[in-house]
């Protein structure tokens, strides 16, 4: 057989439903899928916004920023909402183009509305970076450069969508960060006020983790889930809690693993390099395994 041949036989073998079936994705109504591009330019938009003067336009000035907020809020609208519309799209048959158009628009005002909040969490988590490091120079060194910031950026802002029901987009948001910072944090899980990473480099925060106030983590700390349970025809039960709770002024050093439903107690210090799979007392040190 020839290498026309060949090639024509492997496009037959790849159109066949057989071969498609579970990774073919059937448009609603036309509409297409979330773009992973569109939501690159809505987050780093988001970034301009919450922190203007370091991203996007080289100088803002004081007696312009509301100009040049107005500019930046009017953009994200647009491209939110027709984001969320695809997503809304994306996870209901049952939604008609109008019906989603509609709900996209609300969504995004509501998004848009916790704007504030979303900069005051990350003005937080900015004094914890810089307070936890005493590497750290400036305010200004930490919003620019440091992996923690834009990971929480992308955590925060994923956590409210979430939070406003908007299907898959979330989760996309947040893997864009795990790529570019190799933090993977799930956007369902809860993170307090002032919080931070130092380092950073393969952290793992699972969807039902809980996390307080000022809570410090460092490099490859993984707070994740045990085999969970199956039911009766042997598949994984979802939707259980399943992840840490970790309470405020807790410190977890570098490559310590705490697995399944357990409650890191207020102030306790977990060692790097330890395995905790049982409950920690407030203000107790954990300092080798802990099963």
């Amino acid at each position: 057989m020839d290498n026309r041949k060949q090639i024509l036989q492997t496009i037959q073998e790849l159109s066949s439903q057989e071969s498609y079936n579970l990774v073919y994705h059937k448009s609603n109504g036309d509409v297409p899928m979330p773009s992973v591009n569109a939501l690159a330019k809505i987050v780093e938009t988001i970034q301009e916004i919450i922190f203007p003067g370091y991203f996007g336009r080289d100088v803002v000035c004081a007696n312009t920023i509301e100009f040049y907020t107005g500019v930046n809020v009017d953009k994200l609208f647009a491209m939110l909402t027709q984001q969320i519309h695809r997503g809304l799209m994306f996870d209901s048959k049952d939604l008609t183009k109008e019906e989603s158009e509609k709900m996209a628009e609300d969504i995004a005002v509501a998004f848009i509305k916790r704007l504030p909040y979303i900069r005051h969490m990350l003005s937080l988590d900015i004094q914890a970076a810089y307070n936890g490091d005493p590497a750290a120079k400036s305010f200004g060194e930490i919003i620019f450069c440091y992996p923690v910031i834009k990971t929480l950026l992308h955590y925060r802002t994923a956590h409210e969508l979430l939070l406003l029901n908007v299907p898959l987009i979330p989760r996309i948001i947040t893997e864009m960060a795990h790529s570019l910072t190799g933090i993977d944090i799930h956007p369902a899980a809860q993170i307090g006020e002032y919080f931070t990473i130092d380092h950073g480099t393969g952290v793992v925060i699972g969807a039902t983790c809980i996390i307080g106030n000022h809570v410090q983590l460092y490099q490859g700390v993984t707070l994740g889930a045990k085999n969970f349970p199956l039911d009766e025809n042997g598949n994984p039960i979802k939707g259980i809690p399943r992840h840490p709770i970790v309470e405020d002024d807790v410190i977890i050093y570098s490559n310590a693993t705490l697995l399944g439903r357990i409650t890191i107690g207020k102030g306790a210090v977990i060692g790097a390099n330890v395995w905790v799979t049982h409950d920690v007392e407030p203000k107790a040190k954990v300092l080798e395994r802990k099963l």
